[in-house]
């Protein structure tokens, strides 16, 4: 088996990937594929860390419309992630993963507190890291937590998963002429008004020089491709 170019990953999911066919909450069948693809790499021998949002739960500016605080929307969203987190957590021990869920905010009866040394422990031990409750502070994204925690553990590589194959100029759903990049720059990313992370998270992995590679996660073999070198989506450097 080919060597793994990248050898400690966090992976960013969207709270969607695990809605399966549904329009809304969880959907066990989905988390369950989600877990093979991530078991197909850390077969390999890859340590995996992971932050996953929380678009299938709650949506923050679906209550700030109706007037709701901005901080406890957020601490909504971040109480979502844990429940995905812990729903991922599952399926990838039913698939035989080691894992273990720690949070940003403390709730001991379900997850670890999160420890920057034991998480990095974890990982040298051969289990998947599930990181909850987003940076553990209101107003920054759950791809602000990714950016954030991929450095604090030395990842390699950022892997952004998304349902497109990697970062256009335009909306390839809507613009058939749509340009995909193989590379670009954080700065042009920024400049250009990519929806590929919000520009806090995309400015601190830029001032940080840690690599992203956004992939449909979906795409045969994308996910091990990536993390043996060979890109399948667009790869966000320096």
């Amino acid at each position: 088996m080919p060597s793994p170019k990248y050898n400690r990953i966090l992976l960013k999911l969207s709270g969607e990937a695990l809605v399966g066919e549904n329009n809304f909450g969880i959907d066990v069948g989905a988390a369950d594929s989600l877990a093979a693809t991530v078991k197909s790499i850390y077969d390999m021998g890859v340590q995996v860390a992971i932050v996953i949002g929380a678009g299938n739960l709650w949506r923050g500016k679906d209550g700030l419309e109706h007037g709701m605080d901005r901080t406890t929307a957020d601490h909504m969203g971040m109480l979502a992630t844990v429940m995905n987190s812990l729903t991922l957590a599952d399926a990838l021990g039913r698939a035989g993963v080691d894992t273990r869920v720690q949070t940003a905010i403390e709730m001991r009866a379900v997850a670890e507190p999160y420890i920057r040394k034991r998480a990095i422990r974890h990982l040298e031990k051969g289990r998947v890291v599930l990181l909850g409750a987003g940076t553990g502070n209101p107003y920054f994204t759950t791809d602000t937590a990714a950016g954030l925690r991929a450095m604090e553990i030395d990842a390699d590589l950022l892997v952004k998963a998304t349902k497109v194959d990697g970062v256009y100029d335009s909306d390839p759903k809507t613009n058939p002429n749509a340009k995909r990049f193989d590379t670009i720059t954080y700065l042009e990313a920024l400049n250009l008004g990519l929806k590929v992370m919000d520009s806090t998270a995309l400015s601190l992995c830029m001032d940080n020089q840690m690599p992203i590679v956004v992939l449909n996660l979906w795409q045969d073999d994308s996910l091990k491709e990536t993390v043996l070198g060979n890109t399948m989506g667009t790869l966000i450097k320096d």
